[in-house]
């Protein structure tokens, strides 16, 4: 069996849900990223510190300017957006880890005051579309701190399945973390959308 070969993933924007649009941030979404990625609670559990409006900014003109994969070591991330209020509520990201391995990985933020709604869940299974239907990904990966409890309900209502539990495996700020690694493989995405 030979090993597909991704040549990039290039999305037509936005990225349309049954409500919301996906899309590259920009300058005026500022205010929105800060109202929760500026916040303690939020940040708890992921790899980054609550942000300045300076530390948005330069993500916003740097590392989230990306608007397509053409390579594996790269991400994309996309702003969450309702489509019928214009809001901003959060971002999902897709690393492309491996060219070779086909491997991918997801990742997702929104703002708690637009929790309970299942657009987290709606905009995490548009980017696993792309990811899988589009770059050509065999496998894709979510690591949840097993404490975030929210997070790792997400990744199963997806129907990814827990593969591991790795106790206290990372010294993550300040107290040793227990993770969980979530996956999905590509024939198990095509059966559960009849592909």
């Amino acid at each position: 069996m030979s090993v597909p070969t991704q040549v990039a993933l290039r999305p037509q924007y936005p990225v349309r849900t049954e409500r919301l649009l996906l899309r590259p941030l920009t300058g005026g979404d500022v205010d929105a990223l800060l109202a929760y990625r500026s916040r303690p609670d939020v940040c708890r559990y992921v790899p980054f510190e609550p942000m300045t409006r300076q530390v948005v900014v330069d993500r916003i003109s740097s590392v989230w300017a990306r608007r397509e994969l053409t390579d594996e070591g790269q991400s994309l991330t996309l702003g969450v957006e309702v489509a019928d209020t214009g809001e901003l509520v959060g971002d999902v990201v897709l690393f492309w880890h491996s060219r070779l391995h086909a491997s991918g990985e997801l990742g997702y933020a929104v703002n708690p005051a637009f929790g309970g709604h299942g657009y987290a869940t709606e905009a995490a299974r548009a980017l696993l579309r792309l990811g899988f239907e589009d770059l050509g990904l065999h496998r894709v990966v979510a690591r949840v701190d097993e404490r975030n409890h929210t997070s790792a309900r997400l990744a199963r209502r997806l129907g990814m399945r827990q593969e591991a539990r790795l106790v206290e495996n990372e010294f993550f700020k300040g107290g040793w973390s227990t993770g969980l690694v979530f996956a999905m493989l590509a024939d198990e995405w095509a059966a559960r959308h009849g592909i």
